[in-house]
């Protein structure tokens, strides 16, 4: 949320009304370190009222800030810089045991660096942080929490020259606004009074131009200037009733109102007179038995803040949807179309099993486990549950808080449409219990209905009289009505399929239920315990995550798990996260890919234990002794063993940031170890026979071409190839007039291997040459740096030789071929030129053994022996550089989103130059820094003879190719680089497309 936006509001201190869930939102990110967070709950219940709660928020937050600076009393000096936000958590609502601030939404933001639920409060923040707020002068930001507030996103306030306080209002019309308050204010803005359900007269004289009317909407802002006056309200009767300092000194307890009283006396339009003895519906009334002192308070802040301008800024697109008691139209709200149908939540099944519901029907699964055989109807919702099929929702039903022992009880429910039922953690005493409730979506508390029925309905069906439910003296209102069970005093708590289950018809009788202890709905949510819900959900949302991450690697989806691993270790929930992963890891044998990225994932969340920027870095080296053995059994194929023994040694490397970071090295490495082992699996379509053997000494040569990639890199290595198919457009081409890849080979007499390679222009060419008499020479043929490796990896996977074996390399030569074999490679290019000289040479390499001990390919086989030879040798790699330079001219290679990974070419032409374009675009994406100011420079001075151009290989450096509107345009692009200021070091090479691959001369 604040992350999201980088010029949103820094808040200094943020206060919030009886919760402590707002470190969760430091911790994730949605608020800044540094922040000052702040838990104000009222001081005594019932609670002080809106204004009384702002006022003792001010205070609290001015002593906290005053402490901090330093200071021994409170002072207002700190509210100089300072920028407050004050959010009021409101009052009960029955739709959430957590209330409307904490009610989740069926909303998921792909943009979330950790993983958790949106709240009302959440949303609320976003907006207030990245819309409302922002520009704003030092000063304190007041709002309530039981709506969700949604603005324009071209929404922009001015704050030149501003002082006092201001509103903000959002349009509604004049049936809405009867049961709501709304501002009258002049053509300026200047606000003449606040009518609160006031009559439809009253109401259309604060109509705007557009025909509506300014709705208060909640935002309050008070300017530094008016917050100390009220800051010294704080020591003066009787105003200091309303903070807890008052009260600690013995001061009588006081309610106002925010807009009633606070800013009601900023009014233009009220004398002192109507302000002081008015009697206005929603606040302490002057002629009460308290009237003496709630007309002193507002004298008092009559005193203090008259004179202080209060404009409303209205803002038309705006939105202000308060959660009303309505259970039909929270429901609405959850489900309305455009919502989230899964919201944090994990269904067994592929697909719900929807009753005549159309593509467009709409229902609401949030942060919620179902199993099994759930029906769920359209216009339904099940929230914070664990439910276990088979199990029915009907439409318009709501069910939340239910855990998965009660699906038994659902299952025998005479379930009907519209219907509420809900599990509330309540604390009794000592005692923390769940007790369960059922309404009906069109209750209300006018006591008019139950279960949308009339109260005779019930009374008739089940034998219950009135005074069960209300007795002497007692609001006959369906909050008041002591209709759940929730004690049975010589059985414990009981169950839903007490009352709940009972009162919708089910079994249990009057006498059963009249025998336990019962709680109205009122009293139940009065009791609850808001830590204990709030951990409920939070384990299932925990759990949720876990089962999401199996079903996300099972079925090699491509969703981003980061956010999640991160939720999981804010939670404390590594371990069962870890623990989750060891298990598919070591359960996907007969999907090595599966299994890799499990130890990859493993990794990131070693690595989010450690901390972002702490450890080190992620990529070093990873071949500790200590792990040794875990990779050994990896490596030969026991993949349960392997995985249980990372394990164990993982549990050695959790105790500091730079062992996690090490242990997650490890588990990269480890992953390689499967990765190599799934590509291994392409040797299947390698198909090599047998001819005729070529005379001892004859030379078989081989030449091929280099490879520009036009499009497509990276897609071809895995796991991205295998696990989201690749697709790579590139070209052969020979440099300088001439193939610049190489290899010959021939039998020779003795029985060693003889291995030269060289590189460079003849004139210029190193050579090294390698011997081999023992077998115990090719040991490291799987060491990508060792002296003449890939030589080496090509004799063992060639089946030259095998190594290991019980026979000396001698006696395998003589044996299979009559003596050894002598094998050259070269090429002339330089050194990370970026065109795909290691596999072309490779595949040279083997093709030259091939033919020289009378062996036959094709083409195909090459280019999978290839990509087997590099997993040999532990560079890993994909196959497209092999594919470029085997295969002539330009094509198209490409491989399915599968195991065994199988690559397929198919020769194309179509919009190269538009390709390369793209390809570079993508290029700078994946690997931001490739491009150097000096190749900047190159391209633009290029482009207007270029179709398309880019850097070769994965870019940095190398060679700049590019596909020219006319032909032999050599000379023109020297000429356009030497006039470029800046360049140096640079050299043209004409290339041209080798329409053949890789070449068989003439032996020799």
């Amino acid at each position: 949320m604040c992350r999201d936006a980088p010029h949103g509001l820094s808040w200094l201190c943020v206060c919030v009304c009886a919760s402590q869930e707002l470190e969760v939102r430091q911790q994730r990110g949605d608020l800044l370190q540094g922040t000052l967070l702040l838990t104000v709950s009222d001081p005594q219940e019932p609670g002080l009222g809106s204004g009384g709660a702002t006022l003792n928020a001010l205070l609290v937050a001015a002593e906290h800030l005053s402490a901090r600076a330093g200071y021994t009393v409170v002072t207002t000096d700190v509210l100089d810089d300072a920028r407050i936000l004050i959010l009021h958590t409101g009052r009960d609502f029955p739709w959430d045991s957590c209330g409307r601030a904490f009610c989740w939404l069926p909303v998921e933001k792909p943009a979330q660096t950790v993983q958790g639920p949106v709240c009302c409060l959440d949303m609320l923040l976003d907006c207030l942080s990245n819309q409302v707020c922002p520009g704003s002068p030092p000063g304190v930001w007041v709002c309530s929490t039981d709506m969700i507030l949604t603005m324009p996103t071209s929404f922009k306030m001015s704050w030149e020259g501003f002082s006092g306080v201001r509103v903000l209002a959002v349009p509604g019309d004049v049936s809405y606004a009867a049961n709501h308050g709304v501002y009258f204010a002049d053509e300026q803005g200047r606000v003449r009074d606040i009518i609160y359900k006031g009559s439809e007269e009253q109401i259309r004289r604060a109509a705007q131009p557009d025909g509506m009317v300014p709705l208060v909407s909640g935002p309050v802002f008070f300017c530094r200037r008016v917050l100390e006056r009220l800051l010294k309200a704080h020591v003066t009767p009787p105003l200091d009733g309303c903070t807890y300092m008052g009260m600690d000194s013995g001061a009588p307890p006081l309610q106002i109102s925010l807009f009633l009283d606070l800013l009601m006396c900023l009014c233009s339009d009220l004398s002192e007179s109507e302000f002081v003895n008015g009697e206005r519906m929603g606040c302490s009334s002057p002629i009460s038995q308290q009237g003496a002192v709630v007309r002193s308070a507002r004298a008092l802040l009559w005193r203090i803040l008259r004179g202080t301008a209060l404009h409303m800024v209205y803002v038309p697109g705006g939105c202000y949807d308060y959660l009303t008691l309505s259970g039909r139209e929270h429901i609405g709200r959850l489900t309305k179309k455009g919502t989230e149908r899964d919201t944090l939540s994990h269904i067994q099944v592929p697909y719900w099993q929807w009753r005549s519901l159309t593509y467009c029907s709409i229902l609401l699964c949030l942060s919620s486990v179902l199993e099994g055989d759930v029906i769920i109807a359209s216009g339904a919702v099940i929230q914070h549950c664990h439910l276990q099929g088979p199990v029915e929702v009907h439409s318009g039903c709501l069910l939340s808080g239910l855990e998965v022992t009660s699906s038994s009880h659902i299952q025998q429910l005479a379930f009907t449409n519209d219907r509420i039922i809900q599990g509330h953690h309540i604390q009794l005493g000592e005692m923390k219990i769940t007790v369960y409730t059922v309404l009906g979506v069109s209750c209300d508390d006018d006591g008019a209905t139950f279960l949308n029925h009339r109260w005779s309905d019930l009374y008739s069906r089940t034998g219950i009289q009135p005074e069960d439910l209300w007795g002497s003296g007692r609001s006959q209102s369906l909050m008041e009505a002591r209709l759940f069970p929730v004690f049975q005093p010589r059985g414990g708590a009981v169950g839903l399929e007490v009352g709940v289950c009972w009162l919708l018809g089910g079994p249990g009788s009057l006498e059963q239920w009249r025998a336990v202890w019962r709680l109205s709905l009122r009293e139940v949510l009065s009791l609850t315990d808001q830590e204990g819900e709030l951990r409920w959900r939070e384990a299932l949302f925990f759990q949720v995550g876990r089962r999401r991450v199996m079903d996300n690697l099972k079925s090699q989806s491509d969703r981003g798990l980061l956010p999640s691993f991160r939720a999981a270790v804010l939670g404390g929930q590594h371990e069962e996260l870890l623990c989750t992963l060891d298990s598919i890891a070591a359960g996907s044998r007969e999907n090595l890919g599966v299994a890799a990225r499990c130890l990859a994932c493993i990794a990131d969340v070693l690595a989010c234990l450690a901390g972002e920027g702490r450890g080190g870095l992620r990529s070093g080296p990873a071949a500790n002794p200590a792990w040794s053995h875990a990779f050994s059994i990896l490596e030969q194929g026991d993949l349960l063993g392997g995985v249980q023994a990372l394990a164990t040694e993982r549990a050695k490397w959790l105790s500091r940031p730079d062992l996690l970071v090490r242990a997650a090295r490890h588990y990269e490495a480890a992953g390689q170890v499967l990765l190599r082992q799934a590509v291994m699996l392409s040797q299947r379509f390698i198909s090599i026979g047998q001819g005729e053997v070529p005379p001892l000494g004859e030379w078989q040569d081989v030449e091929c071409p280099a490879r520009l990639d036009l499009s497509g890199g990276w897609s071809d290595t895995p796991p991205i190839a295998f696990e989201h198919g690749g697709a790579v457009v590139n070209v052969a081409v020979k440099v300088d007039g001439r193939r610049p890849i190489g290899a010959r080979a021939r039998r020779i007499k003795e029985p060693r291997l003889l291995l030269v390679s060289s590189s460079g222009v003849q004139d210029d060419a190193i050579a090294m040459e390698t011997v081999c008499e023992r077998l115990e020479d090719l040991k490291d043929h799987c060491v990508p740096y060792a002296p003449a490796a890939l030589l080496k990896a090509v004799c063992v996977c060639s089946g030259l030789v095998t190594y290991p074996s019980r026979q000396s390399l001698d006696e395998q030569l003589l044996q299979r071929w009559g003596g050894g074999v002598e094998i050259h490679t070269w090429s002339l290019l330089p050194h990370g030129s970026g065109l795909g000289t290691s596999s072309i040479l490779a595949g040279a390499v083997l093709a030259a053994v091939y033919r020289c001990t009378g062996r036959t390919y094709d083409t195909d086989s090459l280019i999978h022996a290839v990509l087997h030879l590099e997993q040999m040798l532990t560079t890993g790699g994909g196959w497209q550089d092999q594919v470029g330079g085997l295969v002539g001219g330009v094509k198209v290679a490409r491989s399915k989103a599968c195991l065994p990974l199988r690559v397929e070419v198919e020769r194309s032409l179509p919009r190269l130059g538009a390709c390369l374009e793209r390809y570079w675009c993508q290029k700078k994406v994946m690997a931001p820094g490739c491009e150097p100011a000096a190749v900047r420079t190159m391209m633009d001075a290029l482009r207007p003879l270029a179709l398309g151009q880019t850097l070769a290989g994965a870019g940095g450096g190398g060679f700049l190719y590019l596909l020219t509107r006319q032909p032999q345009q050599g000379e023109a692009v020297r000429q356009v680089l030497n006039n470029t200021q800046g360049l140096r070091d640079f050299s043209v090479h004409p290339v041209e497309l080798d329409m053949d691959g890789i070449s068989l001369l003439k032996s020799s």
